[in-house]
C-alpha cells in the first residue's frame, strides 16, 4: 500500500503550484526542460516537496520555487507572464504533482526513467483526458524502462570497481556484484551494510535504494 506524503486537500495547490514553476522556468527563463528537471529533483526543495512540506507545497508560488531552486545558476529571473492558454509546459507540472503525489516516488527516480521533455510531449494525447490516463500510461512506462541500479551508477560516477568499492567499504565483493545484478534485493540490506556503502560513495542510503518510497 503506498503511503502519500500529505493529505488530497493541498494536492490542488501542489498542483497548481508545480505547473507554474514549470511552465515559469521553460518558457519564461528558457531553461531546458531535462537540464532544469534534473536541478530541480536533486534540490532540497523536491525533496521537501514529495514529503508534503506546506512551506513547498502549499505556501510557495511557482515562480519563487524557480527562483530559488535556480539561484545559484541565474543571476536574472524575468517578469512572469499570465497567459489564459495552459501550456504544455504547464500541462506537464500539473500532471506530474498528481503522479507524484499518487505513486509517492521521487521527481529524480521518474526523471531517470522518463525525461521531463518527454512528459510534455504527452500533453497532446492526454491533456484532456482524466489524469488516471496519464498516471496510468506514465507508471506503465516506469516499470517498461530497464535501467543499471543505483548503486553501479553511483560506483561508476565515483570512478570505482566493483573490487575497489569492497576493499575501501567492507562489503564482500559477491555482495556487491549480486546487489548490482538484481540477483538480491539492495533494498531488503542489512542496515550497516548500507552505511558501508554510502560512506564510501558519498550519498545517502535512501540513494542506494531502489524503491525507496515503498520503505521510508
Amino acid at each position: 500500500m503506498t503511503i502519500r506524503a500529505f493529505n488530497e486537500l493541498y494536492l490542488s495547490d501542489a498542483q497548481t503550484n508545480l505547473a507554474n514553476a514549470f511552465d515559469y522556468a521553460i518558457n519564461v527563463c528558457e531553461q531546458p526542460p531535462d537540464i532544469f528537471g534534473q536541478i530541480f529533483a536533486r534540490s532540497d526543495y523536491a525533496k521537501k516537496f514529495e514529503c508534503g512540506d506546506p512551506a513547498i507545497v502549499s505556501g510557495k508560488s511557482g515562480v519563487e520555487l524557480v527562483k530559488v531552486v535556480l539561484a545559484k545558476t541565474v543571476d536574472f529571473f524575468p517578469q512572469s507572464q499570465f497567459s489564459q492558454d495552459r501550456s504544455p509546459e504547464y500541462w506537464a507540472g500539473w500532471a506530474l504533482a498528481y503522479y507524484q503525489w499518487y505513486s509517492a516516488k521521487r521527481f529524480k527516480d521518474i526523471f531517470a526513467r522518463i525525461p521531463l521533455s518527454q512528459i510534455v510531449l504527452m500533453y497532446k494525447i492526454f491533456h484532456e483526458m482524466d489524469i488516471t490516463a496519464f498516471v496510468e500510461s506514465i507508471d506503465r512506462r516506469y516499470n517498461e524502462i530497464e535501467v543499471e541500479t543505483k548503486l553501479r551508477s553511483l560506483r561508476e560516477v565515483r570512478g570505482l570497481s566493483q573490487r575497489e568499492l569492497s576493499k575501501i567499504s567492507g562489503v564482500k565483493l559477491r555482495s556487491i556484484q549480486l546487489f548490482e545484478q538484481k540477483v538480491n534485493d539492495i533494498d531488503k540490506a542489512q542496515a550497516h551494510t548500507l552505511y558501508k556503502l554510502a560512506r564510501v560513495l558519498g550519498c545517502t542510503i535512501e540513494d542506494l535504494l531502489e524503491n525507496p518510497e515503498q520503505i521510508l
